[in-house]
């Protein structure tokens, strides 16, 4: 549970009982000091009463390191700011313990208390994020459990998180695992300094657009959290080899390592985290000055790496990849995804697909792959589940086609996306063996598909359960008839998103075919559909429960229908931008919404305001959109 706010404090008079039982005297800061009454004798002057907060810090500061527990603190931390602040300067590690018979008479309660198991979780955000609240944290959280996970997200421009409310988290929260800070540039070395002084237990860093920290702050974390497992930077524009090289020699339990955008880091810096980080899983190294030697180094030395993501590695040409998957070390690797890389060629493909685990692979805007090299990478991975190909213009139906026939055993999954390269052709289908395994197919706005390739996908594919066909306006009724009879699972989800040359012809065959099994039906931007497929949907559909017929031509009738549905059971239904649905369906909207979770309204200006209000009154259980 995320909470964001300043912790637990007590009230100011337990300050008052626990300071009087220890013999302190205390003078509310809140009060004017009292001067005595006038003296008869004019040569008596007025005397000042001082109280506690007259204190210089010094003083006050070796007071407030006698406090006996967390309780005592967070009351004292109410009284001013300026208590808050000196507070929060103090590492918990300075705190004297008071005489041995109090250390005797302390309970096992009160221990926990003071350090804190980490169970807390506080983020804050833009104008949450000041130095208050971050003081407020590290002084309040300790008897709460202790904080655990601290995200700070966004510039506040006039009282933001600086180094020094970094340091108090530092001084305060011992039990921190997570911290997260995001585009917060007043905080720098010292501030994660401070972190590493007092926060040993550290498990998982995120620094995104710290433009203020530099391999000094990352040296000091290495050094004072060799607990690290997880290791994030991005946009950090003065973190380069040097930071990385201490991290990789001082945090042996490194799991997972994700490195963005960041200009000074290259070989050196990877090639040493690749070399001692021995126990690392998940590698991701984006837009980065790397060249082939990196990529060599991974395929020598990732023997533990099962998910791997490289992008945008312009320095990296078809040697490095090549190296990489004839390397022999990735034969753990279950995930790899590709992304804007010039060096992944027919050869380096075909390389990569020798690791001998892989499952799922991801190309994105490669644009050097043809046909050529996609069947080589199909003939080489044998356990491949998952193939996603986006943005790889090269891919033609032909080449899609061979590469599927190379996988019939295990691939149960394949996505295309805006491959601008395939177009229907004719090819012989009884050539071709029947692939039984796929269960998913995603082919999203590729304009040249169209219903010549969704029929033989069709006939290849009898055992598709989830279909994705958006953005594919060029299909027709006709073209999709022959994937939905010749489909023998039964399908489970159906999204035909911006399919608009289809009609209710469409849907009620397919509601027909497989109402018995069909969950989720997505038809938004389908402009012929109408009441009739609403008609066919309340007469056949038994499981479904997610409906979206946004911006189609159904109308008022068509919900009265719908909701006239017996054995529907719909949890979210989608009427966005349906300028036919008007205030005439508050009656069938709120029969529907007896089971919605889920109701989306936007866009439909024929509903007025009067009418919004009654259905959200009356569906208090639903979630609306409006």
């Amino acid at each position: 549970m995320v909470i964001s706010g300043e912790g637990e404090f007590y009230p100011r008079r337990y300050f008052l009982s626990n300071s009087m039982d220890s013999g302190c005297k205390y003078s509310s800061p809140t009060k004017k000091a009292r001067t005595s009454a006038p003296s008869r004798s004019t040569e008596r002057k007025h005397e000042k009463k001082y109280g506690v907060e007259d204190l210089p810090d010094e003083c006050l500061y070796e007071i407030f390191k006698q406090l006996p527990d967390n309780r005592a603190r967070s009351a004292c931390a109410c009284v001013s700011k300026r208590w808050l602040m000196l507070l929060s300067s103090i590492s918990m590690d300075e705190f004297d313990r008071l005489t041995s018979s109090s250390d005797e008479s302390m309970s096992s309660d009160e221990d926990q208390l003071f350090e804190g198991d980490g169970y807390l979780t506080r983020c804050l955000e833009g104008r949450k994020a000041t130095e208050v609240r971050l003081a407020a944290i590290a002084v309040g959280t300790g008897g709460c459990g202790g904080l655990g996970k601290l995200i700070i997200k966004g510039n506040n421009t006039l009282r933001g998180v600086t180094n020094f409310g970094l340091s108090a988290v530092g001084h305060g929260c011992s039990s921190l695992k997570t911290l997260s800070l995001w585009n917060v540039s007043a905080v720098g070395d010292e501030g994660l300094s401070g972190i590493a002084k007092g926060c040993h237990m550290l498990e998982k860093l995120d620094l995104c657009q710290t433009s203020s920290i530099s391999n000094k702050g990352l040296i000091a974390i290495a050094e004072g959290c060799p607990n690290l497992t997880t290791f994030s930077i991005e946009s950090c524009s003065k973190i380069g080899n040097e930071g990385l090289e201490a991290i990789a020699r001082n945090c042996p339990k490194l799991e997972s390592i994700s490195i963005k955008d960041c200009p000074l880091v290259g070989d050196a810096g990877v090639t040493c985290l690749l070399k001692l980080a021995s126990g690392l899983s998940r590698l991701n190294l984006q837009a980065l000055n790397i060249t082939d030697f990196s990529l060599a180094v991974i395929g020598l030395r990732g023997a533990a790496i099962t998910n791997l993501v490289l992008s945008g590695l312009k320095h990296v040409n078809e040697r490095g990849f090549w190296a990489m998957g004839v390397g022999q070390s990735l034969q753990k690797l279950v995930s790899l995804t590709v992304t804007s890389c010039r060096g992944v060629t027919d050869v380096s493909i075909e390389a990569m697909g020798k690791c001998s685990n892989l499952k799922h692979m991801c190309v994105r805007r490669c644009s050097s792959v043809s046909d050529r090299g996609l069947v080589a990478f199909a003939k080489a991975a044998r356990s491949l589940k998952s193939l996603q190909l986006e943005e790889c213009h090269r891919f033609t139906q032909s080449g899609i086609i061979d590469a599927l026939s190379n996988m019939t055993a295990k691939l149960t999954s394949l996505t295309l996306v805006k491959c601008k390269g395939i177009t229907d052709i004719d090819v012989e289908v009884s050539m071709l063996s029947p692939l039984e395994s796929l269960r998913s197919l995603t082919i999203q706005d590729c304009p040249g598909f169209g219903s010549g390739s969704l029929a033989l996908i069709g006939r290849l594919c009898p055992q598709l359960k989830h279909l994705n066909l958006s953005g594919l306006y060029g299909i027709t009724d006709a073209g999709i008839f022959p994937l939905l009879e010749n489909n023998e699972a039964g399908l489970l989800k159906v999204n035909l998103t911006g399919c608009w040359n289809l009609t209710d012809i469409t849907v009620s065959a397919l509601v027909r075919l497989h109402g018995g099994t069909l969950e989720l039906l997505n038809l938004d931007g389908c402009w012929r559909v109408g009441d009739a497929s609403l008609a066919a949907i309340a007469e056949d559909c038994l499981r479904l429960n997610d409906l979206d017929v946004s911006k189609c031509a159904i109308t008022d009738d068509g919900l009265a229908v719908l909701s006239g549905a017996k054995q529907l059971s719909l949890q979210v239904l989608s009427l966005s931008g349906c300028p036919r649905v008007s205030s005439r369906s508050v009656y069938s909207l709120t029969k529907l919404g007896k089971n919605l979770l889920g109701l989306n309204l936007q866009d439909c200006n024929s509903i007025g305001s009067s009418t919004i209000d009654l259905l959200v009154e009356k569906l208090w259980r639903c979630d609306i959109l409006t």
